[in-house]
């Protein structure tokens, strides 16, 4: 069995290399090619390029870097001409996957969404390519199969948020967990975002946030807590340029850990919501985007929050923020409110610990991949799939879909 695999963001290679774990387990003959990052790598997958490298955001720097992914869509058919494989399995990674999908299928190779985009959040005539494109939808979202029956889609089975089994499996430094609690004072954890231009975007504010709490309460601590050692150096320059007068730890690849022992966190909204909330740690919520991309959005966006956890809950129960002004008041707000009084913290903590209980459940992983060797096998055992290689295969639309 042959898999094309491709993510472009950091979560996603998280996702990717689970993936391939879980698809060894039930065919240990599997072999994964495709666009992603090192862990995916790791998990034994051949890297025709580090997409994740090139992880980008919004109009202006995609276009910066519109050469590049067309050289990778020839570069992808190039390898489903020369070695096609059985599916393609696509992560998140809107735009650039959308391509990819119809590259895919012209060739009639049958391609799978893991951990889709929101579309029905900011996007929902995108429906459209869905049914064009994908055989299969599995969701991460318990509401999201639902949203894509509403919409003429029937490929769209949930299988969790894969994101629950890298949380059930991680290893924390208990060392490191000790040497940091045993430090007198509370502790703010501060998450500034997985990409170079959140961090650029969003430390500011919670740095000017972490100066203002300070002046009230002398006695807390901050910690940020940046993906890798590049990210802690970009920390440390913002720090020193803002010329604030406060006391901030600088770590690297020591997330979960400061998630573990801190007091309250001040994050930006991604993925490490969800291990916030399975830690049932009080949060506030923060994504600065500049006023025009805000006004942008706005025409697109249906979704009531930008949090997945407040997505989950159906209500806001981490404090959210999606603005192009400084709420740097806000942010110390809340840690204030949450630190002087332990009868409102405790309250934020059981919310969170209720919601996890109700939703994060581990096998995602597991249960994608057994769906996606389901329908690879389904497909093959089809006689129309031994078609000649110059005849037009038929689109997902046009096949029956199987039972997956």
């Amino acid at each position: 069995m042959r898999i094309f695999l491709s993510t472009g963001e950091p979560s996603g290679d998280l996702h990717a290399a689970n993936l391939i774990h879980s698809l060894k387990k039930i065919r240990p003959d599997v072999t994964v090619v495709g666009f992603g990052g090192p862990k995916m790598a790791e998990a034994g997958a051949t890297l025709l390029y580090p997409l994740v490298d090139l992880a980008v955001m919004w109009f202006v720097r995609v276009l910066l870097n519109i050469n590049k992914f067309f050289d990778l869509l020839k570069q992808a058919e190039a390898e489903f001409v020369a070695n096609p494989p059985d599916a393609v399995v696509l992560i998140d990674y809107p735009g650039f996957h959308w391509h990819l999908a119809r590259v895919a299928k012209k060739h009639g190779i049958p391609v799978i969404y893991f951990v889709p985009p929101q579309i029905w959040a900011w996007a929902g005539w995108r429906v459209e390519k869905i049914k064009k494109y994908f055989d299969c939808v599995l969701c991460s979202l318990p509401f999201e199969p639902a949203w894509y029956r509403e919409h003429g889609y029937e490929g769209a089975v949930d299988v969790g948020h894969p994101y629950f089994d890298e949380l059930a499996e991680r290893v924390i430094d208990t060392t490191f967990v000790a040497e940091i609690s045993a430090r007198p004072g509370p502790l703010v954890a501060i998450l500034p975002g997985s990409r170079t231009q959140e961090v650029t975007r969003n430390l500011p504010i919670m740095l000017r946030a972490a100066a203002k709490l300070a002046l009230t309460m002398p006695d807390v601590r901050f910690a940020i807590a940046c993906l890798h050692a590049k990210h802690r150096n970009l920390a440390a320059e913002i720090l020193e340029q803002s010329g604030l007068a406060v006391d901030v730890e600088l770590h690297a690849a020591r997330t979960p850990e400061l998630i573990r022992v801190a007091d309250v966190a001040w994050a930006v909204s991604g993925s490490v919501g969800l291990e916030l909330m399975v830690e049932a740690l009080p949060t506030v919520v923060l994504y600065k985007i500049k006023a025009f991309d805000l006004w942008v959005a706005k025409k697109f966006i249906k979704s009531k929050y930008i949090s997945l956890v407040n997505l989950l809950a159906d209500a806001e129960v981490m404090p959210e923020y999606l603005t192009p002004v400084d709420v740097s008041n806000d942010l110390a707000a809340w840690a204030r409110k949450w630190l002087s009084d332990p009868a409102e913290r405790r309250k934020a903590s059981q919310t969170l610990a209720a919601l996890r209980d109700r939703v994060a459940i581990p096998g995602a992983s597991d249960r994608a991949a057994g769906r996606i060797v389901g329908l690879i096998d389904a497909i093959k055992s089809r006689p129309e799939i031994h078609k000649g290689p110059h005849q037009a295969p038929r689109t997902a639309i046009d096949r029956p879909r199987p039972e997956v």
